[in-house]
């Protein structure tokens, strides 16, 4: 007995899908936005123009109102600006008042006699038209000689109270102008010349203690001295 034979499976292939056509690629553009419709754009209203007075009178009530901020902000700057310097011409005044007191009165005639006296001596020494070279020289003498024993009548030790007493003086004015705490104007008014004479006398002895073991010795007169328009000397 024959058996059946077997049935064979088929399989079919399935036939390939068809690809689906390609899209034609858009062109390139630069321009995110599309252009506005000039029908689009409105003119903004200019209130200062406006045929309503509300408006009108809403635009300048505005305007006002920040020119006086402005202006109150501009006078407030000003204000504070002068009490400043008026804070400081207090405090220049005070230090005048100082130098007028009778210690700094006293110190101011004992420098004032030894220089005279020594200008005196030496005198025949200085040519008639000295060149500034010459004078600064001179003086600078005069100023080492003055702080030894035989630079005058006032012995060595008072005289040399009564130049620290300056010493301090002037350098506590220079701290005052440097840190902006008095009128440079006022200070120079009443200050400078008589600074600016008491540096070419004693700018030589000053170098001296510098060199000894003093370096910031009278450093702040030094700069106040040099900071600033040149000023006749006073002799």
């Amino acid at each position: 007995m024959k058996k059946p034979a077997a049935s064979t499976r088929q399989t079919v292939a399935a036939a390939p899908a068809k690809a689906p056509a390609a899209k034609p690629a858009l062109p390139e553009t630069t321009e995110g936005f599309p252009w506005p419709s000039s029908h689009e754009i409105k003119k903004e209203s200019n209130p200062f123009t406006d045929r309503d007075w509300r408006m009108l009178a809403y635009a300048w009530s505005g305007l006002l109102v920040r020119l006086a901020i402005i202006f109150t902000l501009m006078f407030s700057i000003y204000q504070f600006l002068a009490n400043q310097e008026q804070k400081r011409v207090e405090q220049t005044m005070s230090l005048v008042e100082l130098w007028e007191t009778k210690d700094y009165q006293q110190a101011q005639r004992a420098l004032k006699d030894r220089l005279a006296a020594l200008n005196a001596k030496y005198d025949n020494l200085l040519s008639a038209n000295p060149s500034p070279t010459e004078e600064q020289v001179f003086r600078q003498r005069i100023g080492i000689e003055a702080m030894t024993a035989s630079g005058g009548d006032m012995p060595l030790a008072d005289f040399s109270e009564n130049f620290d007493r300056i010493v301090y003086f002037l350098n506590r004015l220079s701290f005052c102008v440097e840190g902006d705490l008095c009128s440079r104007k006022v200070t120079d008014a009443y200050f400078r010349d008589y600074a600016v004479s008491f540096w070419s006398y004693f700018a030589g002895y000053v170098d001296k203690q510098r060199k000894t073991g003093s370096p910031t010795f009278a450093t702040a007169i030094e700069a106040y001295v040099r900071d600033g328009p040149p000023t006749a000397e006073a002799k």
